[in-house]
């Protein structure tokens, strides 16, 4: 059986981070900057203090660097081109946003090449030419453990990608469903509203208004052991769904979220969590209010075999 968590992350450090109007129609997460403030500079701290407090929670972390050119606002979000499995395959997305596009990159494959094992890589890109869209772990929330696929539809994830994504992993259920925000706004991606740990899942069950779609995807989580413990649309909307459980070089499980999201929770949510898992919480700044993403985005998970 596949880990549900990984032990080995990817990130990509920012060099020209900022809002991106492209991707503002589709994500109400998204807020514009004061004219006093620098977004590259702030997001490189926030990057850099989140890395070392991974780092120091014993997680193994691989840092990109960026290229000035061509810039790209949005590449400290890598899960959304990208996923990386633990047969050897890498599989590569189409994206909304053009300007995102361009975060697709084989010579970041190469690098990776040096440690792990890249069996085959997979292209998903030609559905552009549809305009039909699905952003990597973004798009589809995967229970690695028990082989299911949750994904909340919106302009961002099409239902005929999935189905292609789905001809290459025969082995898994994909479970489907619509997410509103308040205004009755489909979630842009469905690792904002719900993610799955080892042994549970968080998730904003209120989004999914049709009754049906959410005892379906809430009674999928409980039969495979994944737990759910529901948040709010308010709790959503400071990111309390975007958080990952990762694995660190002790076999430790650590739960990773943002400052916001963490002070989001109640007390009774914060003891179901703890009684679980260790959690690791950093401030992200602007990486949230402007790049409208959280600490999982930020997160692409290695689960490619390493080299001998």
């Amino acid at each position: 059986m596949e880990k549900q968590c990984c032990s080995h992350l990817m990130m990509v450090r920012p060099v020209c981070f900022g809002f991106n109007e492209q991707t503002a129609e589709s994500n109400a997460f998204m807020h514009e900057a004061e004219p006093n403030e620098n977004p590259q500079e702030d997001a490189l701290k926030h990057f850099d203090e989140f890395v070392a407090k991974l780092r120091k929670a014993k997680v193994n972390i691989t840092v990109i660097e960026d290229t000035p050119e061509p810039c790209t606002p949005d590449s400290i979000f890598p899960n959304n081109w990208v996923s990386f499995h633990a047969d050897g395959r890498v599989f590569l997305y189409p994206m909304e946003a053009r300007n995102r596009r361009a975060e697709r990159s084989t010579n970041l494959l190469n690098l990776l090449e040096s440690n792990f094992n890249i069996e085959s890589i997979h292209h998903l890109e030609q559905h552009e030419n549809n305009k039909h869209y699905l952003e990597g772990t973004g798009s589809l929330v995967l229970d690695r453990s028990k082989k299911v696929a949750y994904a909340c539809l919106s302009s961002r994830t099409h239902e005929s990608v999935i189905e292609d994504w789905a001809s290459h992993f025969p082995d898994y259920e994909i479970v489907t469903f619509d997410a509103l925000d308040e205004a009755g706004v489909s979630i842009y991606h469905t690792n904002v509203m719900m993610n799955i740990g080892a042994d549970f899942s968080l998730i904003c069950a209120e989004s999914i208004r049709d009754i049906t779609q959410r005892n379906q995807v809430l009674n999928r989580l409980k039969e495979s052991g994944k737990e759910p413990l529901e948040i709010s649309l308010a709790q959503m909307n400071e990111f309390a769904g975007n958080m990952l459980q990762v694995e660190n070089i002790d076999g430790e499980r650590i739960l990773v979220m943002s400052e916001r999201a963490y002070q989001s929770l109640n007390k009774s949510q914060i003891a179901f969590l703890e009684e679980r898992t260790f959690i690791l919480r950093a401030e992200l700044g602007l990486i949230e209010t402007l790049g409208g993403g959280s600490a999982r985005c930020m997160l692409a998970e290695i689960h490619l075999p390493l080299k001998a």
